[in-house]
């Protein structure tokens, strides 16, 4: 009994000392914290989606503050937090561009067959990684929704058509739908884009190829680049490429394109 009472009473008189040593060092090693960083992640959202290109919204804070990140890299905060942002950092806010998710695929079950029965993991990734991809068109949506399952904002969800839906009301442009797809597919765009955008992503170059494995996908005809009144469009690695630059958004593209990749962004994506 006295081994017990003597080992608590040892024990007890570390703790206290380990303790009292913790508080001493903190105190001389403590380490101060600027001033204005409490005041720039008030401001920030705490989404802590990773857009702005730092790991959350206390990376971001703290490069901020040390000078090393501008005022205007929050999408999901806007122009709002950019502003409050520069008022306390004394610089200017500059612009922040809206953008919004875009899926260039127009795959849905009824147009790009599969490749079999996929019974493994029901994921885009796991798809992807163990068997390449579920269809016969290996470059387009997968449909298992892991875009939807990153999206903190809401404006995911798969639609009935098997292809992810974008609500682009509560979009905020913060690219994690984009950095979480395995196929590369999802576009962040300007919300005030304009022209005409590709939906497909199928670089097969031979058209039947193309047609074997989906419906609504390019075939390589070359029409949009013959017609576009503007020399414009370039077929660059089996895909037809804009140059926004010189686009008058004439809508000839979406016209000649007889699979109908072809959207404008005006009327027919950012619209909806």
């Amino acid at each position: 009994m006295n081994i017990v009472l003597i080992t608590a009473r040892f024990a007890a008189v570390l703790a206290f000392v380990l303790g009292a040593a913790l508080g001493f060092f903190k105190k001389i090693f403590a380490v101060e914290e600027d001033p204005f960083l409490e005041q720039v992640r008030e401001c920030l959202p705490g989404a802590n989606c990773g857009a702005c290109g730092f790991p959350g919204c206390d990376g971001y804070a703290a490069a901020v503050v040390s000078k090393t990140a501008p005022t205007n890299r929050c999408s999901v905060g806007g122009q709002d937090v950019a502003e409050k942002l520069a008022a306390i950092m004394g610089t200017d806010a500059g612009a922040i561009v809206p953008a919004v998710a875009v899926l260039a695929c127009q795959g849905t079950p009824d147009k790009a067959p599969k490749k079999g029965n996929y019974t493994g993991l029901q994921t885009c990734r796991g798809a992807k990684l163990s068997a390449g991809g579920t269809k016969l068109c290996i470059w387009g949506c997968l449909g298992y929704g892991d875009c939807t399952l990153v999206c903190q904002f809401g404006a995911l969800s798969l639609g009935e058509n098997g292809l992810p839906r974008v609500d682009r009301s509560k979009c905020t442009g913060c690219k994690a739908c984009a950095g979480e797809c395995p196929q590369g597919i999802l576009r962040v765009i300007p919300r005030d884009s304009k022209g005409s955008l590709v939906m497909c992503s199928n670089r097969n170059t031979i058209k039947a190829n193309v047609i074997k494995t989906c419906k609504a996908g390019c075939i390589k005809c070359e029409l949009c680049v013959k017609n576009c009144p503007e020399n414009c469009i370039t077929l660059q690695n089996g895909i037809p490429v804009v140059d926004y630059a010189r686009c008058t958004s004439c809508g000839t593209c979406s016209e000649k394109c007889p699979t109908k990749v072809f959207k404008s962004l005006e009327r027919d994506i950012l619209a909806v």
